[in-house]
């Protein structure tokens, strides 16, 4: 089973999908990670030289031409949801699955975050939380297409397989 993690940035994707990738003994691809190693710069060098445009056509070029074993977890970007036919996609080659948290909760985490995130720079307290809930509220209509939504919050791979083994 391909299993595609979605939800904003600070969700927690990458975390949780490598615990449930190894509790499942599964791959895990991080997209983000992927497209580093592709482009050998990081997603805010990528951004800073060629733009969000060409980024956003970047990760749907690599979402959808990686080859996946059949047992994979795949962590995507915060935004690859919402753009082109990415959502459609992932739901067709796998089981999509929404981690979701509050505002607040994903601010709190992006501000304590050490990864460097464009689309954020410089924006702390009130502003990010402003920030995220604005974003969020624009996202949540393509995360809302996955094939179920989880609370994030305290989350652990047994929770999770257990929403898995309920997708038949």
């Amino acid at each position: 089973m391909k299993v595609f993690l979605i939800g904003f940035m600070g969700s927690g994707k990458t975390s949780i999908g490598k615990k449930l990738a190894h509790f499942l003994k599964y791959d895990f691809i991080d997209l983000d990670k992927l497209i580093e190693v592709k482009t050998e710069m990081s997603i805010a060098e990528y951004f800073v030289k060629y733009g969000e445009e060409a980024f956003r056509k970047l990760e749907r070029e690599v979402l959808q031409n990686t080859v996946y074993p059949e047992k994979i977890i795949v962590a995507t970007g915060g935004g690859m949801p919402c753009y082109f036919d990415n959502m459609d996609w992932m739901n067709k080659n796998g089981i999509t699955a929404y981690l979701s948290l509050p505002s607040k909760t994903l601010a709190n985490r992006l501000e304590n975050s050490k990864t460097e995130r464009p689309l954020i720079q410089g924006l702390k307290g009130d502003e990010l939380v402003e920030f995220v809930t604005r974003k969020l509220a624009e996202r949540e209509v393509f995360y809302n297409k996955a094939k179920f939504s989880i609370s994030a919050a305290d989350l652990t791979a047994e929770k999770f397989t257990g929403y898995l083994n309920s997708t038949g």
